[in-house]
């Protein structure tokens, strides 16, 4: 088991300022790890939806919860959506006796719900599976390949990783999304994510999916739409202003976890991955996740133009623009669209990030930066 202090200080500080913390992610990510090593030592009740004594016990959730005090951990909530309501009632009790820690595996519902029922009274923290800081910069490849769900990465063997990726695949197919009340069936929609796999980093496209599956472009959006919400995938929005350039305005599409992504193209072993012709795709998706974790930006764009300039991706901190590109290769050099995208997006400095190992500054507003070193990137006069 790996040890997620960051975590852990996110939800306590989270807990002070707010009755109510919902812990968003995919299934398997660790949530419920999580869940259980913060409430060790605390006075807790522990509620798992998806099991039917739990269920049981909430057939009167008011009374039932209102009752308790201490720390209340609600697993799966997205099952039992009818308890936003009670939480908010709970929440405004005077004295406040109890603190509420809901964990959630479908982001879009809980996100509503919880916006609704308790608006002003419940914070977000976004958990994904592992990351190149709790793992160490020595299983950086291992990451890479197997992608961050815990028991994908912390498997004892390769074959038993891409077996249990393969299990969740399917699991999530044929349980998880009709438990989510989606009538989609799992033939289609595992067609539909293997197709997408072919444009992971490339510009959106529905009109391309649409004829090649028969089907609409409103269904493809909202299997996509489905898949993001999920948190399977990353839509990474474009960023366009009123300039001159004609610019693109569709989303890039991103796996959000690399060894699913692996899974999709038949990738099963690092040989396998460095002659695939996704090798530099894939290592982007994996490095631009890390920078999303790294940093936690609020606001995250690429920005491409017809001309051919563009730049993987954009953060907005204090009113700055920040630009990124990533490169799989150890001699990254500056090219011609990074002096056009720092000119033409007003940059205050752009990092390539890259596998290597050494950080060199190559010009004055353009930085060579290993990947494990996002950390350290200062933005804005302060670091991260």
């Amino acid at each position: 088991m790996i040890n997620r202090p960051k975590y852990i200080k996110q939800i306590e500080k989270a807990l002070k300022r707010s009755p109510v913390v919902a812990i968003l992610g995919p299934r398997q990510c660790g949530k419920t790890t999580l869940a259980r090593q913060f409430s060790s030592g605390r006075k807790t009740f522990f509620f798992d939806l998806e099991s039917s004594v739990d269920d049981f016990r909430l057939q009167n959730p008011e009374m039932a919860l209102g009752e308790l005090t201490g720390l209340i951990v609600l697993d799966e909530i997205q099952r039992k959506p009818e308890l936003f309501n009670v939480l908010r009632i709970l929440a405004d009790r005077p004295g406040k006796h109890a603190k509420f820690l809901i964990l959630g595996s479908a982001s879009p519902g809980i996100v509503r719900y919880a916006s609704e029922s308790l608006a002003g009274r419940v914070e977000f923290i976004e958990v994904s599976g592992f990351e190149l800081s709790e793992t160490g910069v020595m299983d950086e490849k291992k990451l890479w390949m197997r992608g961050g769900f815990p028991r994908s990465f912390l498997s004892k063997s390769n074959e038993n990783s891409v077996k249990w990726r393969e299990n969740f695949i399917q699991t999530f197919l044929e349980r998880d999304l009709p438990s989510l009340g989606l009538k989609i069936p799992a033939v289609a929609m595992r067609k539909f994510w293997t197709m997408l796999a072919h444009y992971h980093g490339q510009i959106w496209s529905a009109s391309d999916l649409s004829r090649s599956l028969g089907l609409s472009d409103h269904t493809i959006k909202r299997y996509l739409d489905l898949l993001t919400g999920t948190f399977m995938i990353r839509q990474l929005q474009p960023w366009y202003e009123n300039i001159s350039k004609r610019q693109v305005k569709s989303p890039k599409i991103y796996f959000r976890d690399s060894g699913i992504f692996h899974s999709f193209l038949s990738i099963y072993d690092k040989n396998a991955l460095m002659s695939h012709p996704k090798v530099g795709a894939s290592w982007e998706g994996f490095a631009i996740e890390e920078t999303m974790r790294a940093l936690k930006p609020a606001d995250a764009y690429f920005w491409a133009s017809h001309t051919g300039a563009e730049l993987d991706l954009m953060i907005i901190s204090n009113g700055k623009k920040y630009g990124f590109e990533y490169k799989f290769s150890e001699t990254p050099k500056a090219t011609r669209s990074m002096q056009i995208a720092i000119e033409d997006l007003n940059l205050s400095h752009l990092w390539i990030v890259y596998p290597g190992k050494q950080s060199v500054k190559i010009d004055k507003q353009i930085t060579v930066l290993p990947l494990s070193d996002l950390s350290s990137i200062p933005i804005a006069g302060r670091t991260l």
